[in-house]
């Protein structure tokens, strides 16, 4: 079998959260092979950062395209100074946000022991210390820096419970931990420091805000369209119907997605609490491509806070 090349599968071995779990996903990590864990974002695709090969099987089994860089968890900041290079500015973010829904990118360190192939090639690498205690221990079982982009099938909608990996992933990953739904519900924001300012490549859980406060720098936006960090893609998310957004009704063949006072078939937040409305997002459009109706559409989010990184996702949902 060729380098990368993923074996066939015809089950994917699906066990709940538990030290023996973590004990035989660290055995498949160290045998190269791709595993499903949650993170308290979404759940990740996971596999050695520093094995070109498990990282192809990665791309494989999500059909993920090679130009688009994966974010590789480590389990402290000590770890990812091994891996990347923190100025003074990068540190107190790390200190302010990790473990948590934070990704830096950074330069790569002279002996960064990570393939190329999880980077894309770049210069730079993304780098996370999750929170979550399944990655965690799952970090601290394979004794390895992974690399989990979000576990699905590239360009569909990201998966907040197990249950949404085995719908695009079930026979072609060989094991899901299942600790139930996910708490953020969208991915971490990934931030780099550049130019004295801490720009935003994606938004998420961390806001601009709060990078403005633990940094004392200005914080703007991405400008142009190079690929320098995941989900970066024009179009990404996709549920794989027509998705129509600022909606304040919704037609008969339209599923629904509800925000505040406009109901729909699935409401994000009756209260109107963005909070609430990350952590169900991906949910609802799983609910939306599953169900009879052959479009979809979704009430306005307001855009400010965490509103900025829902309609991040919804507008590629939408390209």
């Amino acid at each position: 079998m060729a380098e990368g090349q993923t074996t066939p599968l015809t089950t994917t071995d699906t066990r709940a959260f538990s030290a023996d779990a973590i004990a035989r996903a660290g055995g498949l990590i160290g045998e190269g092979q791709p595993v499903a864990v949650p993170t308290e974002t979404v759940y990740g695709l996971a596999a050695d950062a520093r094995n070109a090969a498990a990282v192809a099987r990665i791309y494989a089994a999500k059909g993920r395209p090679d130009f688009n860089p994966l974010i590789v968890h480590v389990q402290d900041l000590s770890a990812a100074e091994k891996l990347g290079v923190f100025g003074k500015v990068e540190r107190a973010l790390a200190d302010r946000f990790w473990p948590g829904p934070l990704t830096l990118v950074v330069p790569r360190t002279a002996g960064c022991p990570v393939a190329s192939i999880a980077t894309a090639g770049l210069d730079t690498i993304a780098l996370r210390v999750p929170g979550h205690r399944a990655m965690q221990a799952l970090l601290a079982a394979s004794g390895a820096p992974l690399a989990a982009p979000s576990a699905n099938a590239s360009g569909g909608v990201s998966p907040t419970k197990a249950s949404h990996v085995l719908a695009t992933l079930d026979g072609r990953i060989a094991m899901v931990i299942d600790d139930g739904p996910t708490t953020a519900g969208v991915e971490s924001t990934i931030a780099r420091v550049r130019d004295g300012a801490v720009e935003i490549l994606r938004p998420g859980p961390v806001t601009a805000a709060m990078l403005a406060e633990a940094s004392g720098l200005a914080v703007t936006g991405v400008e142009g369209s190079e690929i320098v960090a995941p989900g970066m893609l024009a179009s990404h998310y996709a549920p794989g119907k027509p998705v129509r957004l600022g909606a304040t009704g919704f037609a008969p063949d339209e599923y629904g997605i509800g925000f505040g006072a406009v109901l729909g078939d699935y409401q994000l937040s009756a209260g109107g609490d963005l909070t609430e409305a990350a952590a169900r997002l991906f949910d609802a459009l799983h609910a939306g491509a599953a169900s009879a109706k052959t479009k979809i559409a979704v009430a306005t989010i307001p855009q400010d806070g965490l509103g900025a990184a829902i309609n991040d996702r919804l507008s590629r949902a939408a390209s």
